[in-house]
């Protein structure tokens, strides 16, 4: 830490010795924490930031799934059938029934194109036996290898329009690490705000013991000085009074000091380290800074502008609804498609041979064994080439619709445009309100410091005075709680003064670069910087 004052310095060492005989029982424990390790340990084992940090992970898998639609698919598909029916021909059969058996499969990988078109490569075969007469060739094999290639030209075409599913899962995945980064921004701005707000607790404390010992002392004295006669006894009077309105000075104090670590033992979440956290006692090892930090607005708004992680994350979220504004124009074209197609067939299969090479003789003099590999290997060898061109136009009827969802995303995006200039709007406000907080409570330290001293002065003064009959009780009590409340309003404007430069970091989105902290940091996973 930084220089600190005399003043602060001193009360707070005075606190950790006069605090632990106060609070501290035999089987308590005590826990000294400096800042950075209450920032550790928040960032460690925080619940609320553990929570947000499943987001990430949440958006990564999301994106990964939304680039599965360019991992080729592929189809299986595999049929038997047998048909028998009755026969109303002598061509059909010489028997009273036609019988037809039939095995098909088909193999496709198919492949989105990221222009937004298809590519598919499918091989398809089939076998035939069937008791229908005049059959050339019974079993028959059949096998074709198809390229089949389909473009939008219109609607559905472009790289953007093809991938918006993953432009938006990437745009949602850095948003939700730019809001990370955010949440571990407050998270750190909470753990100074809290751990500061426990030194001022426990110094305040402090200033209030010291203040009713002052009291009691004087309660004494004039007690002393009443049964010697030297003063009236109404003089017991005020000083008891004031005893009495110092100790509940003390009761409340020690509230603050039970309500602060409970804040601060929350925030780090310390049963997760400390079974039993509720009975450990806190005890900052870091003072309060006092040192002037010199802010220059230009430099904390331009800061800002680059570093928070909210300004960030809405503009990233904008560029996602004008990728939505794209892809709504687009589709209000109509679908214009090309479709090519290049196949290869082939026939194979066992051969039935006719007297004279006539099968509507009848006769059947000879066969000619043959299988599928044929079939397949015509088909892989291109034997018989074959291809097709074509466009196909749609133009549905509904596109008035379709330019209503155009006209809702640039209302969408107006929207956020409008958004976001406010957000940068409340930024300016908020960065020169923090720069304004800084340079303010700094002069409330130089002031109340002046008025501490002056009533150290006033209240040496006074008792000087009363130990030559010149001042009264009255006036002793009045000063010395002069006196306490100048050093607790000195105490509170150096706290105040250091939670308004956490809060000047948070305003500009530093608080991480300025404890050098990176997002390995948070997270029961993260790996300890030795601080």
């Amino acid at each position: 830490m930084s220089k600190s004052s005399p003043i602060a310095l001193a009360i707070s060492l005075a606190g950790l010795v006069l605090f632990w005989p106060a609070q501290a029982r035999p089987e308590d424990q005590i826990l000294r924490l400096s800042l950075a390790e209450c920032i550790q340990k928040t960032l460690k084992n925080n619940l609320g930031l553990a929570a947000d940090l499943l987001t990430p992970e949440m958006a990564s898998a999301s994106l990964a799934v939304a680039g599965q639609k360019f991992i080729p698919s592929l189809v299986m598909n595999y049929g038997q059938q047998d048909n028998r029916s009755a026969s109303f021909s002598f061509l059909d059969t010489a028997g009273a029934a036609v019988s037809t058996a039939q095995n098909e499969y088909s193999f496709q990988v198919a492949q989105t194109l990221p222009t937004g078109g298809s590519l598919t490569l499918g091989l398809t075969g089939y076998k035939t036996d069937t008791t229908r007469q005049f059959q050339t060739i019974n079993p028959r094999f059949g096998s074709t290898l198809r390229f089949s290639f389909s473009q939008p030209l219109l609607k559905d075409f472009g790289w953007r329009v093809s991938r918006r599913e993953v432009l938006l899962a990437r745009n949602n995945r850095d948003i939700s690490e730019l809001n990370l980064s955010q949440a571990v921004e407050d998270v750190i701005y909470r753990a100074k705000s809290a751990y500061w707000s426990l030194v001022y607790s426990l110094e305040n404390l402090e200033v209030r013991r010291r203040s009713l010992k002052l009291a009691r002392e004087l309660l004494d004295k004039t007690k002393a000085e009443v049964e010697a006669g030297t003063m009236p006894p109404i003089e017991i009077l005020t000083a008891q009074a004031d005893v009495s309105t110092r100790e509940a000075d003390i009761l409340e104090a020690e509230a603050m000091v039970r309500n602060s670590e409970d804040l601060i033992r929350t925030y780090m979440n310390l049963e997760a380290e400390i079974p039993g956290a509720a009975s450990v006692h806190i005890v900052p090892t870091d003072s309060p800074e006092v040192a002037e930090h010199v802010v220059s607005l230009e430099e904390a708004l331009a800061a800002a502008m680059l570093h928070r992680p909210d300004l960030q994350a809405a503009k990233v979220g904008l560029s996602s609804k004008q990728l939505n504004v794209g892809f709504a124009r687009n589709q209000l074209f109509p679908d214009l498609r090309l479709q090519a197609s290049y196949w290869s067939p082939g026939i194979s299969g066992t051969q039935i041979l006719y007297e004279g090479g006539n099968a509507l003789t009848g006769k059947v003099i000879g066969i000619v064994p043959g299988g599928g590999d044929q079939a397949l290997k015509d088909a892989m060898d291109f034997k018989y080439k074959n291809w097709s061109v074509g466009l196909s136009l749609t133009f549905p009827m509904n596109m008035i619709f379709s330019r209503e969802a155009y006209v809702l995303a640039k209302l969408d995006l107006d929207q956020n445009l409008l958004r976001l200039r406010n957000q940068e709007q409340q930024v300016f406000l908020e960065i020169r309100t923090a720069v304004r907080s800084v340079e303010t409570n700094y002069r409330r330290i130089q002031a109340y410091r002046a008025a501490r001293e002056n009533a150290t002065k006033k209240l040496e003064a006074e008792e000087e005075k009363l130990k030559v009959g010149l001042s009264t009780n009255y006036f002793v009590l009045q000063y010395q709680r002069d006196l306490a409340s100048a050093m607790i309003s000195e105490l509170k404007s150096t706290v105040d003064y250091n939670i308004s430069l956490a809060a000047l970091d948070r305003s500009q989105g530093r608080g991480m670069e300025h404890e050098n902290i990176s997002l390995l940091d948070v997270g029961p996973a993260a790996k300890s910087k030795g601080k």
